[in-house]
This record gives C-alpha cells, sequence and structure tokens, in this order.
C-alpha cells in the first residue's frame, strides 16, 4: 500500500483545462487526468484520486454544482483522503472558495486554484499551480486552514482573496490581511491562520434565494432599487467609500430593509465596513440605525454568498442577522 497522503482532484473545467477550438478561441476540453498527466514533478507528491466533476467556464458555475461539490468532497474526506484539489476558471474562484469554505466542517484541506495562461500560450501557469495546490492539500501545516486558493505559489484564505486583475498571472491578492503563506522550494509555508467561523449547514435541493447587489455609482438617485428589491429575497448594497449612498436612496433602503434582509458593504474591495464615523442621511451609522447589516471586511460578492446561503438555511430574519454578523466578524480574526 503506498504511505502517500491520499488527495482528491476534482476538475470543473476553466482556462486551466481549455485547448484550442475550431475557430480560434479556447473552451474547456481536458480532464482533470489530463490535468495531472501534464505536470512534472507531480508524482510522489500525493496518492492522487482524480475526478472530471464538471468542465465549464468558471463563470457557468452555480451554488448547484458547488453544494454537490460539497458532497463529493464530504464522501473523500470520510474515506481517508487527507486534502483536495479544485481546479476550475479563475472568473469565479474568489466567490467559489468561499462557498466551499462555509460548506466545509473538517480540518481537511481544499486547496482551489487554475490558471491565468490557457495551454496553447507559452508559459502557461496551470501546472505549476496545480502542483502548488496539490502539495498544499497534502501537507499537515495546512490542515485546519479551510478552503484556501493557491496560484502562483501564494496561500491565500477564501474569505480573502479577490481577484484583482483580468489577464496578470500575480491576479490573485490577499486586500485585508495579505496571503496565508507561500511556498518555497516546493513547501507550504504558512505564516498566519484566520479565525474560521462554523460551517454553514447544506442548502437544501432547489432554488436558491434571490439576493441581488446593487452597486453605489455618482449620481443614482436609488429610483431603481424598489423596482429590483421586489424580486428579491436579500439585497447587498455595495456603497461608496466605508459604506454611504446618497441620501435620496434612504426611504427606498429603509422601506426594503423592513421586508427583507440588506447587507451594506464598500464597493472599493479592501478595508472595513465603518459602524460608527458618518452620520449624516445615507452614511453608515444612519443606515445602520435604519435596519441594514455591516457586511464587515467581506467583499460584496462574498457578503451575496453569504447571505444567499444563510436565507436557504436559516428559520426567520432574526437568524440570518446574528449568523451573518457572527461570520463576518470572525473573518480577520487570527
Amino acid at each position: 500500500m503506498s504511505s502517500s497522503p491520499r488527495v482528491l482532484v476534482a476538475g470543473l473545467g476553466g482556462t486551466i483545462a481549455m485547448t484550442g477550438d475550431a475557430v480560434g478561441g479556447v473552451t474547456p476540453t481536458l480532464s482533470a487526468r489530463d490535468l495531472v498527466g501534464a505536470v512534472p514533478g507531480l508524482d510522489g507528491s500525493a496518492d492522487l484520486e482524480v475526478v472530471t466533476f464538471r468542465n465549464q467556464p468558471g463563470a457557468a458555475l452555480t451554488i448547484g454544482d458547488l453544494v454537490e461539490l460539497s458532497g463529493l468532497l464530504a464522501r473523500g474526506f470520510a474515506d481517508g483522503v487527507v486534502g483536495a484539489v479544485i481546479t476550475q476558471g479563475t472568473d469565479t474562484i474568489e466567490e467559489t472558495a468561499y462557498v466551499l469554505g462555509l460548506l466545509h466542517p473538517g480540518d481537511e484541506p481544499i486547496a482551489v486554484t487554475g490558471a491565468m495562461r490557457n495551454p496553447t500560450l507559452a508559459g502557461a501557469d496551470g501546472p505549476a499551480n496545480l502542483l502548488a495546490a496539490v502539495r498544499v492539500a497534502a501537507s499537515p501545516e495546512a490542515r485546519g486552514l479551510g478552503c484556501v486558493v493557491v496560484l502562483a505559489d501564494e496561500i491565500h484564505a477564501a474569505g480573502r482573496v479577490r481577484k484583482t486583475h483580468t489577464s496578470s498571472v500575480a491576479a490573485f491578492t490577499s486586500p485585508v490581511g495579505g496571503p496565508l503563506g507561500y511556498l518555497s522550494e516546493g513547501r507550504p509555508h504558512v505564516l498566519n491562520r484566520p479565525h474560521r467561523p462554523r460551517a454553514l449547514p447544506i442548502p437544501p435541493v432547489g432554488p436558491s434565494p434571490r439576493v441581488g447587489l446593487y452597486t453605489a455609482t455618482l449620481g443614482d438617485d436609488g429610483g431603481l432599487l424598489p423596482v429590483l428589491a421586489a424580486s428579491l429575497d436579500g439585497l447587498v448594497i455595495a456603497g461608496f467609500g466605508v459604506g454611504h449612498v446618497p441620501a435620496s436612496w434612504v426611504p427606498h433602503l429603509a422601506a426594503i430593509a423592513r421586508r427583507i434582509p440588506v447587507v451594506l458593504t464598500s464597493r472599493t474591495g479592501a478595508g472595513f465596513t465603518a459602524t460608527s464615523t458618518y452620520g449624516y442621511p445615507g452614511a453608515e451609522r444612519d443606515l445602520l440605525a435604519r435596519g441594514l447589516i455591516s457586511g464587515g471586511a467581506l467583499d460584496p460578492y462574498k457578503c451575496r454568498l453569504l447571505l444567499q446561503l444563510l436565507l436557504a438555511t436559516a428559520t426567520s430574519a432574526g437568524e440570518v442577522r446574528e449568523a451573518f454578523t457572527g461570520i463576518t466578524r470572525a473573518v480577520d480574526r487570527k
């Protein structure tokens, strides 16, 4: 029997799995086995169990896909797998990794990776990223980290990571807190360990709650907010700065917050949503006093996913608010 750690590799498609098509573009065609077979130095890193779970662009993934994938991972962990690697399109890595982390209660690391350069290009980064992700997933040092994103030899917490460039191989950063660690000479080095919130229940099969995301922009009078919110179960507002909106939005948001959960966060992509600094109409103190929920340090995209998962399993608006606040307060605790 092999003495190497068992690691599950699940392929979802994305740029890392793309090859050229007849009209000159690239599409996902390579299986997870194809990806593993193309990585120099992967032999001996772990005993790999490889499955092609999906083969589609990152933009096509759904919450339902991730719930199903979470079930696959849970069965692997129960069978003795010590860690998992997910390969997928980078368009949605920061969101899918966050969902997988929220649904994972165990200590086994889940390393999500992909590629910014497809395999037809010189300097394709997929093989190096996959090798690094396998080494993180197999490492005892990564236990307890939950779900992480591994690209460009950096290890990022799923709750912090952002894609901050459209095409650079160094596109992924963690503006609040920095990377958790790095790989050097093929070995993972974890430098800090954020507090992990409790895992959420697996949502039931069926349509997900509808949660909208609306971004504050200069000169918008907010007149579309009631129209948008009429068909929603929850709403995330990406406000200016530390969490501000025009004064004309205030009556709309106050009315909406009486009916559905409304989360206030920042469109800037880094830093904390304020709670007690500015007091004018449309500032964070005013909005929170009217029933909005602070997003803390979570970016708008992750706030939307967290609210969606909570709405799918919580039994009351109070439970949603309490759980959301508890999880966002844990994001940057060590």
